[in-house]
C-alpha cells in the first residue's frame, strides 16, 4: 500500500462540513477520481460529516488518499465522541432519524461506499468508508494516521509502508518538535526507507541514521512481518511504542534509547511469532501510553483505521504531532 496524502479536518460547526467536503474534493482530483466517483466521494463526506456534527456533537474526520495496487482508493473517517448509535440496522434504514432530518445519510452512504463500517459505543461513534478498489482479501491490513500540532499546517510524524507477497514492513518516524523542521526529518527518512525496503529493520535504521544528520534529528521504528512464516522483527530508536496483541497473549518491544541522525547507542532487532489473530500497532509519544484495547468490547476484531482512529481520539496529546499505525491480519 502506498499512502499519498493524508489530511485531519476538525468539525465544529456548519461551516466545517464545507471545509470536509472541498478537502474531499481535492482529494478526489489528486486521485484521478473521474466526475461520477468525484461526486461520490463529496457525498460521503459531506454526509458523514454532517452525522459528526449533529448526532455527536462535533468531533474529527480524516481523509487519506492511497493506492492499494489495483488503483487509486479514498477513505474516510469520522470520530466523535456522542452518545453513540443505539441500534445500527434501524440507523441504516432510509427514513429513520431521531433529530426530524430525512434520515438517508447512512442508507446513502453504504449503498455508494465500497467499504462501510461502524464502531459504537457510549464513548462515541467511529465510521470508516472507503470508495475504490477493494483491497484483497489475503493481504494484511493496515492503517495509518499523522496529525499535526494544534495550529501547525504540516506534521512532524510520517509513516510509510512496502507489501510483496512475502513481506510487509512498515516505518514510523518521529521529527524532532513540529513544525517544518521536523516535517522535513520525517520526509527525509520516509525517502530513505524506500530506496532500502528491500533491507531488514535493522540495517534500514542505519541508513536513517546517515540519511538524517543533515536534518534536526527523528526517533523511529520499523516493524517486518512476515505472515507465510509467521513471523515479526521489529526495530527501534526512540520513543515509538510499538506493541503486539492476540487472544492468547500481548507483547511490547523495545526502542533503545536515540536519536537518528543526531546520536543512537544502540540498533537492535527483537523477533516474535506472528500469531494468526495479530494486531500490531505502533505509536508516537502524542499518544498518551495508558491505552488499552481490552477496554473497547469488540475493537480489535475491527478493521486497523477504526483501530487507530479511537486511539487518536481518546489518547491524543494536543501539545505535539500524534501517530499511529495499526496492522492486522487478513
Amino acid at each position: 500500500m502506498e499512502i499519498t496524502f493524508s489530511e485531519w479536518v476538525p468539525v465544529i460547526d456548519s461551516s466545517s462540513v464545507g471545509e470536509v467536503r472541498r478537502t474531499a474534493l481535492l482529494a478526489a482530483h489528486r486521485l484521478g477520481f473521474d466526475e461520477t466517483r468525484s461526486g461520490e466521494l463529496a457525498l460521503l463526506a459531506t454526509e458523514v460529516s454532517r452525522n459528526v456534527l449533529l448526532h455527536g456533537g462535533g468531533g474529527q474526520i480524516v481523509l487519506a488518499g492511497m493506492n492499494e495496487g489495483q488503483g487509486p482508493v479514498a477513505r474516510i473517517l469520522a470520530l466523535d465522541q456522542g452518545a453513540g448509535i443505539a441500534n445500527i440496522p434501524q440507523a441504516m434504514a432510509d427514513g429513520y432519524s431521531t433529530i426530524g432530518t430525512m434520515g438517508a445519510g447512512l442508507g446513502a452512504m453504504k449503498r455508494i461506499a465500497t467499504v462501510l463500517d461502524i464502531f459504537t459505543a457510549k464513548s462515541g461513534t467511529i465510521v470508516l468508508l472507503e470508495l475504490g478498489q477493494a483491497a484483497a482479501k489475503d493481504k494484511l491490513q493496515i492503517a495509518g494516521m499523522a496529525i499535526p500540532y494544534p495550529g501547525e499546517r504540516v506534521c512532524g510524524d510520517g509513516w510509510s509502508c512496502h507489501s510483496s507477497p512475502e513481506r510487509t514492513i512498515t516505518l514510523l518516524v518521529d521529527g524532532l518538535g513540529h513544525g517544518w523542521e521536523a516535517s522535513e526529518a520525517a520526509r527525509e527518512a520516509i525517502e530513505t526507507f524506500r530506496r532500502r525496503v528491500e533491507l531488514p529493520p535493522g540495517q534500514i535504521l542505519h541508513y536513517l541514521h546517515e540519511a538524517l544528520r543533515k536534518t534536526r534529528g527523528a526517533v523511529a521504528a520499523i516493524a517486518e512481518i512476515r505472515p507465510k512464516e509467521n513471523s515479526l522483527v521489529f526495530a527501534g530508536v526512540g520513543n515509538i511504542s510499538c506493541s503486539l496483541f492476540s487472544k492468547d497473549a500481548s507483547q511490547s518491544f523495545v526502542s533503545h534509547n536515540g536519536t537518528l541522525g543526531v546520536r543512537t547507542s544502540k540498533i537492535q532487532e527483537f523477533r516474535a511469532a506472528w500469531p494468526a489473530d495479530a494486531v500490531l500497532v505502533l505509536h508516537s509519544d502524542g499518544l498518551q501510553a495508558k491505552w488499552d484495547l481490552t477496554s473497547y468490547a469488540g475493537l480489535a476484531s475491527r478493521h486497523p483505521a477504526i483501530i487507530g482512529g479511537a486511539l487518536l481520539r481518546d489518547f491524543r496529546r494536543q501539545r505535539d504531532d500524534a501517530s499511529v499505525v495499526v496492522v492486522k491480519a487478513a
